[in-house]
């Protein structure tokens, strides 16, 4: 049976890292468009009116070439940690170029913004973020306002009024904008964060299982194996003296190893065995890790223990279908108790049925694999059976119906299907759960 849970969570947790990686970039590099777009039309408007010329429209076309692809390496560097001060520095020059077109259009404004916007998801401290926007705002303040002096010359307000204004304007813009891109670049790094910590997490749970289960084969072998050689050692030094007591001796170290393998292999029984609240506790993290909400109902109290394992053998795989085989969003499982009333009138042991659904089936159903065809054998053994299908448009439903073992026999039933003891159920009533998973 395929028991894939760890190795398909972290290869779904990485595919959504990615996938969210790949959500952030795109969405700067659409983010682009928003200086890009408002320079050419300020560009084709500065044309109309003969303030730009052919040989300076196609260097500002080619300058907002290069400044895409600046802003590109801006963006992926940021992300990634790898900026190069060549990147900024040549970036700068670039927009400090293109807005110097504000002489001929003010919709230029936006290229030093987009600049700053994209050079401050690098680290960066606040001092730095404060004096780049303060910096970027007193250049565009100054080009924008000798810009409306060329622009607008029958303006009442002198240039040392507009001056001032423009510089705070511009600099409260780009602290803004500086705000939007930093906090989504904290996002980017909280899922950074959350990926690692999930990996490290993962590791560390399997490094304490390692010691957990090396200190508990000390705990059971040391003393064992110590009282082993010690006795070995002294049938061999008495072997020649006193072979009844060598005898003796020797028949200590048989018993001495059989208790020691008995331990062993009841230790070994408890690691492989599969308890069924264990299971959904811990089917239950995988599937909410794995990005989706898992809903279990109340558990039934006294379940006999192979009936326990078995069903919860069936939850594990049910989980990893979910994981593997599935674009799941909720999965609910439930665990119901019924009564089953015998063809002469005694009741007999009830059953148990386990449902698992889930609603995310993902393309035509295929047949059973290895993992169902297990679940089959083992359900088959206690004389209950699996069924496995699509449940609605795109629900997909496992289920598992185990017999109990008899509780009362062909004789030993009232006459309103109750035992002697007042025991027992009504045939087809669902018995109350005793406590929630």
């Amino acid at each position: 049976m395929a028991v894939a849970t760890t190795a398909d969570i972290e290869e779904q947790a990485a595919r959504r890292l990615e996938r969210y990686r790949r959500v952030t970039y795109r969405s700067f590099m659409f983010a682009a468009m928003g200086f890009v777009l408002p320079a050419l039309y300020g560009l084709e408007d500065a044309y109309t009116r003969g303030d730009a010329g052919a040989p300076l429209t196609a260097a500002v076309v080619a300058g907002l070439a290069v400044l895409s692809w600046c802003y590109t390496r801006l963006v992926r560097g940021g992300l990634e940690g790898t900026l190069s001060k060549r990147d900024t520095v040549a970036s700068a020059a670039v927009a400090a170029a293109l807005s110097l077109m504000l002489l001929t259009s003010p919709w230029f404004s936006v290229i030093p913004v987009f600049w700053v916007s994209a050079v401050v998801l690098s680290p960066m401290g606040r001092g730095r973020i404060v004096a780049l926007c303060a910096g970027t705002g007193t250049y565009c303040g100054a080009v924008a306002t000798a810009g409306a002096e060329r622009l607008y010359p029958e303006g009442d307000a002198p240039w040392y009024a507009i001056l001032p204004v423009l510089c705070a304007l511009y600099t409260a813009i780009c602290g803004f904008v500086v705000f939007v891109n930093r906090y989504q670049r904290r996002m980017w790094e909280l899922h950074q964060e959350a990926y690692a910590a999930r990996d490290a997490l993962a590791r560390l749970a399997v490094t304490e299982e390692r010691l957990r289960f090396s200190r508990d084969l000390h705990d059971l072998l040391g003393h064992s194996l110590s009282l082993i050689a010690v006795k070995s050692e002294l049938a061999k030094r008495t072997v020649r003296d006193d072979p009844d007591r060598a005898g003796a001796e020797m028949a200590d170290v048989q018993r001495a190893a059989r208790e020691a393998l008995r331990e062993v292999r009841a230790a070994v029984r408890g690691y492989r065995a599969v308890e069924l609240d264990a299971e959904l506790a811990g089917v239950r993290a995988v599937l909410e890790a794995a990005g989706v909400r898992c809903e279990i109902g109340c558990l039934p109290d006294g379940l006999p223990p192979a009936v326990r394992s078995v069903l919860a053998w069936v939850i594990r795989e049910g989980a990893t279908n979910v994981i593997k085989h599935s674009e799941a969003r909720h999965c609910t499982i439930s665990l119901d108790v019924y009564g089953a009333p015998s063809g002469d009138g005694a009741l007999y042991g009830d059953s148990v049925v386990l449902e698992m659904r889930n609603d995310g089936v993902r393309g035509a159903e295929t047949a059973a694999g290895s993992g169902l065809t297990g679940l089959t054998e083992r359900v088959a053994v206690l004389g209950g059976e699996i069924t496995a299908g699509r449940h609605g448009r795109d629900g997909y439903l496992l289920r598992a119906a185990v017999p109990l073992p008899p509780v009362h026999g062909p004789g030993e039933a009232g006459p309103d299907g109750r035992g002697s003891d007042g025991s027992g159920t009504g045939a087809g009533q669902v018995l109350p759960a005793a406590r929630p998973a």
